[in-house]
């Protein structure tokens, strides 16, 4: 369930795909990323990206099989994180074919569809 204080009706600007090598990573990202970093592709995937996203304030929605919906990927995760706006924004936790690998993106035109899902989702959940 969608706590109270991290419910929000605005969604802040898309961020692009985080890289470690950006000297400009958007600090919203930072500390879920690392805490993503050491991922040994043994542990359940939607219960470590639970775990990491609670810890950076946010939280896990939904998470999906990607096939059909981007490459080069087993899994996807739909998450909320405090933006720097004390705004809320969608982001995408995406598990790598081989499985051993979490890398954070922003919805892009391929994936906006999950972005407006997970809109949809948070304000349904929010009536209740």
């Amino acid at each position: 369930m969608i706590a109270p204080g991290l419910a929000s009706g605005t969604q802040a600007p898309p961020l692009r795909r985080a890289d470690h090598a950006d000297p400009l990573l958007p600090m919203e990202l930072l500390e879920l990323e690392l805490s993503l970093d050491g991922y040994d592709g043994k542990s359940d995937f939607c219960e470590t990206v639970r775990v990491a996203s609670a810890k950076a304030g946010g939280e896990l929605l939904f998470d999906l099989p990607a096939e059909g919906l981007m490459d080069d990927c087993k899994r996807i995760a739909v998450l909320r994180i405090p933006s720097s706006e004390q705004q809320m924004r969608v982001v995408l936790a995406v598990l790598d074919h081989s499985g051993t690998e979490i890398r954070m993106e922003a919805p892009d035109p391929a994936t906006a569809h999950l972005a407006r899902f997970a809109e949809a989702f948070v304000k349904v959940l929010e009536r209740f």
